[in-house]
């Protein structure tokens, strides 16, 4: 299907894709604004609270340049959820076939979480190619995913899991890495405190990584 955007066209925004679990619907809207000001234009939303579908909705309203999606898609509910929330793409941690089948119907692209070639290749008959690898750190890091690049070379990735900024520049070094995923850009302290001005110089800082 066409779509006005896809897998790869997400990857390539923003060197590091920050990554934020909100209780407060309400962070959505400045959290956006101060991650747009330092640089970086997607944010990733993980559905794993009550207020995840509202913040991605109110993310959507007040910073419209930014190219909010939604993570932690288990299910083909989840993807629908998310896409009536106004999510322009959508990332699970991992795969089923019936999410594999939904998302290649879907007007979002879906981009499935791989930790193993036996799953990167279960995704190619599938007809995807752009993957999340989760959890990166536990499974290997950027040495697996090197290793990976050699049999598997029409994969792309955004490694996400346990990334902080000292490894980033390794991850970005290798060719099938696109982007990478971070927790570290919007740290849950610096939200809880409401510091957007801490946030936009860590979103500055990630939107200057080199790929």
């Amino acid at each position: 299907m066409t779509r006005s955007l896809e897998a790869l066209d997400v990857f390539a925004l923003s060197p590091v894709m920050p990554v934020v679990t909100l209780e407060d619907a309400a962070l959505a809207g400045p959290l956006a604004k101060a991650l747009l000001a330092g640089g970086i234009k997607t944010l990733e939303i993980a559905l794993r609270t009550p207020a995840s579908l509202e913040a991605i909705r109110v993310a959507v309203a007040e910073a419209p340049d930014l190219v909010v999606g939604a993570g932690t898609v288990l299910n083909e509910a989840d993807l629908a959820a998310a896409i009536k929330a106004g999510a322009r793409y959508a990332l699970s941690p991992g795969a089923t076939i019936p999410l594999l089948k939904a998302g290649a119907g879907s007007p979002i692209p879906l981009v499935p979480g791989v930790a193993t070639a036996s799953e990167i290749m279960l995704g190619f008959e599938h007809g995807y190619s752009a993957f999340k690898f989760f959890p990166a750190a536990t499974m290997g890091g950027a040495d697996a995913l090197k290793q990976l690049g050699a049999p598997l070379a029409k994969a792309r990735f955004c490694p996400t899991g346990g990334i902080g900024p000292d490894a980033v520049a390794k991850y970005l070094a290798l060719p099938n890495v696109i982007c990478v995923g971070g927790s570290w850009v919007a740290p849950a302290d610096k939200l809880g405190a409401r510091d957007w001005g801490a946030i936009e110089t860590l979103a500055r800082q990630a939107a200057g990584f080199a790929r």
